[in-house]
């Protein structure tokens, strides 16, 4: 094997990150795109091919600790192993002249999966599962060659856009845990408890057994996140959420946002409390949402139409740092707006840290459509006049446009089409503040 590649940093110029044209062997690096808890990861090209790539370099405080030595090569290995189209591919593995290690990978343009929920909102199910298909895949192929990933969350789900097509990226294998035998998918002692608060399944809260049922839990955490733009328990701090996954039954997601009740079902399953009671695999799973999704014969009767429907959207902007008050201020407002579209008749479609989006159905063409417009009209501005805070910004639009409208749960409500798509709002969109 020819020896390990080397990168320079110089610390002089810009502190921990490694110098601007600093070599990684045939790599140049230009800039640095995220630190994480484990490490930096800048951009790099080949100097002769031309090829993009991303450097990953260990934090210099963690470069001391054995078993965080261990953890970045394991993550960097087992990547490079699984060779799956859906799992980034790492090129070359190094280390600085200080001796922090580093490797070099594929780089991905694009956003990850919590970025998308936060800004854009709630997924419909079929949405859910173009993206969770590829993810399944990829752990299936992780699962066959005895590795559980252990913190599956939107996070580590990456959208990435190459050549103008989205592809799907399982990423940080940094606490994926090896079983005992290559080709089993069975039980493994944690011995300790790792993975995010907010998506790990009672076995490793507890640090207990971990198989690939321990994956099917946070499966279920991120399906009902998808479909309902929230987790399903979120506590005030970390030892109210884990109490939660540990005692609490799954929240249905139907009562959150427009999904069928098989959908809850495929959810309850695998956020079972006992890995036995759950899908036995991630396709199992995988399969199971795919038929929840498809319309039965009963729902067939309840066709998807098109309806004209009135649309208001509320965003609250803070004029000054985001400090705790302001924040709360932020959240208050939006708590307002939300319950007064509510009072009016509207549904709530999407709500983020930052706005909310509300559609009501609009009567046949008769007396009664301009009526229900004029209603909107005068929700939006009491909403508007309700905000009396300098450093918050509220803008108040509404909007009417065409609608796809489904009847699967018995009375008619907004499920998507252009005025669910606020990019495609024209400019003539009434602006109320």
């Amino acid at each position: 094997m020819p020896p390990p590649h080397h990168l320079v940093a110089d610390d002089s110029l810009y502190g921990d990150e490694l110098a601007r044209g600093a070599l990684a062997g045939e790599y140049v690096v230009s800039e640095k795109l995220a630190t994480g808890g484990c490490g930096t990861v800048y951009r790099a090209q080949h100097r002769i091919l031309g090829r993009s790539a991303a450097v990953k370099v260990m934090h210099r405080e963690l470069a001391c600790s054995p078993t965080m030595l261990q953890r970045f090569v394991r993550e960097a290995r087992t990547m490079s192993q699984l060779r799956h189209p859906h799992v980034v591919d790492v090129y070359e593995f190094g280390q600085l002249l200080d001796g922090r290690p580093f490797y070099v990978m594929e780089l991905l343009e694009g956003a990850d999966l919590d970025w998308q929920i936060r800004h854009h909102g709630r997924l419909s199910p079929r949405e859910a599962l173009a993206i969770l298909d590829p993810v399944c895949s990829a752990l299936r192929a992780a699962h066959d060659a005895g590795v559980i990933h252990r913190d599956l969350k939107a996070g580590n789900v990456f959208l990435a856009v190459r050549d103008g097509h989205r592809t799907v990226k399982l990423l940080d294998f940094g606490i994926a845990k090896l079983v005992e035998t290559a080709n089993s998918a069975r039980a493994t002692s944690a011995n300790q408890r790792v993975g995010t608060p907010s998506a790990m399944a009672p076995e490793q809260i507890i640090g207990g057994t971990v198989d690939a049922r321990t994956d099917v839990y946070a499966f279920g955490v991120l399906l009902y996140q998808l479909v309902t733009g929230h987790l399903p328990f979120d506590g005030v701090d970390r030892h109210e959420t884990e109490r939660l996954h540990l005692e609490a039954p799954p929240p249905r997601a139907s009562r959150q946002a427009p999904v069928s009740p098989t959908l809850d079902a495929v959810i309850a399953r695998a956020m079972e409390k006992q890995p036995d009671r759950r899908h036995g695999s991630a396709m199992h799973f995988l399969s199971q949402l795919s038929r929840a999704i498809q319309p039965s014969r009963t729902q067939r009767g309840a066709t998807v139409t098109v309806r004209r429907a009135v649309a208001i959207y509320v965003e609250a902007e803070l004029d000054s740092v985001a400090d705790a008050a302001a924040l709360e201020h932020q959240a208050a407002a939006l708590d307002s707006a939300e319950r007064s579209v509510l009072e009016a008749g509207f549904r709530v479609l999407l709500r983020t840290g930052n706005a909310v989006l509300a559609a009501r159905i609009l009567p046949e063409p008769s007396p009664g459509s301009e009526v229900a417009r004029d209603d909107a009209l005068t929700t939006a501005r009491s909403i508007s006049r309700s905000v009396h805070d300098s450093t918050l910004h509220l803008r108040v639009l509404v909007h009417a446009d065409d609608a796809a409208v489904s009847t699967l749960r018995g009375e008619p409500e907004v499920i998507g089409g252009p005025l669910t798509r606020l990019s495609s709002w024209p400019r003539t969109a009434t602006i109320v503040v």
